[in-house]
């Protein structure tokens, strides 16, 4: 029987994603006023973003690898710890280069520290429900904009740049630490650690190198990666492509805020119904909405059909990013799930990074973004075209006659 405390793993995992990447994307909120108080230059400010990007790819895979051999608690733990003092130092920062080392490095590397343990130690407490478990985790990212940049912006009303962000740091400790302590190894790695009963594996993979040399690995790190890469720069240069086609600069951006309603409905949506359908299907048509909706954009104009298409994306590619995880733990088992998931999540992040440079050089090429849709509707049929390829999971294998 499955422990009821497994929900309190998901709490505590949507509350935990949600402030740390709430903190991390809250950056564009500070832009402004930190731009007109320092006289930094915005490309400057912004570029530690970017900076934030390529740590998470690194810690991603490093803070999976140390929950798999040291629990999840502490290293959410010490998460909690670094983003909150990352977050007050960057406050102090008195150059530019030290905010880029302190926000844009600190914060990401800090801010890593709670999706693939998270995810990973979730997936450990579920055998039923497993999908809808992960979906509602990653819950927390799609509420981030909708929770973390609201308060950032009403502390700027009030206080200056350096304040607000010395709070947030604040708030980070208050809310991030003793949520920490919630935390705890699923009952099966438990008893695992402690001698009681062997590790569970997925299959015949064991090892952390067997399963990095793995086909299930190779094509979960390609679909994950152009899954990415396809919607990272249609999301990035959204409110852009709205304004060059004639719609206003405050209703372009809450375009995505109804991407992000269609993003929470999504994840929802999709958990539910790949626990009752199987990961893989779902996981397929997700992808295969996703590039066709990307492709659509080439044709609207209009910011109700703005309103309905970010509706369809949102859900499409909200719904598909908890479903990798999901597979992860199928494929590789619950011993090396962090490790493997955080080595997968890494892949990723370099998609993601790679699609708003190559979305603004083509725009800079072209002088618009038809381009950019086409391309990232390829990259998102060939998300489709790999995921084809995935090896069934281990549950689905039947057994052959002799």
């Amino acid at each position: 029987m499955e422990s009821p405390y497994r929900w309190m793993i998901v709490a505590a995992g949507a509350i935990m994603t949600c402030v740390a990447a709430g903190a991390m994307f809250s950056l564009a909120v500070f832009l402004e006023p930190m731009s007109h108080a320092t006289g930094w230059s915005r490309a400057g400010i912004s570029s530690a973003m970017t900076l934030n990007f390529l740590a998470m790819a690194l810690g991603n895979f490093g803070w999976g690898a140390a929950s798999d051999r040291f629990g999840p608690r502490i290293v959410v733990l010490i998460g909690a710890v670094v983003l909150g003092l990352a977050l007050v130092l960057a406050s102090r920062a008195q150059s530019l280069i030290a905010f880029q080392v302190t926000y844009g490095v600190l914060v990401g590397i800090s801010a890593s520290a709670f999706f693939a343990p998270m995810i990973a130690a979730t997936t450990g407490w579920f055998e039923t429900q497993r999908s809808l478990a992960v979906s509602l985790v990653s819950l927390g990212i799609g509420v981030a904009p909708m929770t973390m940049s609201p308060l950032v912006a009403w502390l700027l009303s009030s206080h200056d740049w350096r304040t607000a962000m010395l709070i947030v740091g604040l708030i980070a400790w208050v809310v991030l630490i003793p949520t920490a302590f919630l935390v705890r190894r699923s009952p099966a790695l438990a008893a695992a650690a402690s001698g009681a009963m062997p590790a569970e594996s997925a299959g015949t993979i064991r090892t952390v190198r067997e399963a990095f040399r793995s086909p299930q690995f190779i094509v979960l790190s390609l679909v994950f990666f152009a899954c990415c890469a396809a919607h990272s720069g249609p999301i990035f240069h959204m409110v852009s492509y709205a304004i060059f086609c004639g719609v206003g600069p405050l209703a372009a951006v809450s375009i995505y805020s109804v991407e992000g309603i269609g993003g929470l409905g999504g994840r929802v949506l999709f958990g539910v119904a790949a626990d009752r359908l199987g990961v893989k299907p779902v996981l397929i048509a997700g992808l295969l909405v996703q590039a066709l909706a990307i492709g659509t954009y080439i044709y609207v104009r209009e910011l109700k059909e703005f309103y309905s298409l970010a509706l369809i994306f949102g859900a499409a590619y909200g719904g598909v990013m908890p479903l990798y995880a999901v597979l992860a733990r199928e494929y590789f088992g619950q011993a090396i799930m962090g490790t493997v998931f955080g080595a997968v999540t890494m892949v990723s992040s370099l998609g993601m990074a790679a699609g708003p440079l190559i979305g603004g050089w083509l725009y800079d090429s072209y002088g618009a973004y038809t381009w950019l849709f086409v391309g990232s509707c390829a990259v998102g049929l060939g998300a489709v075209a790999i995921a084809l390829a995935f090896p069934p999971v281990p549950s689905q294998r039947k057994l052959q006659p002799a």
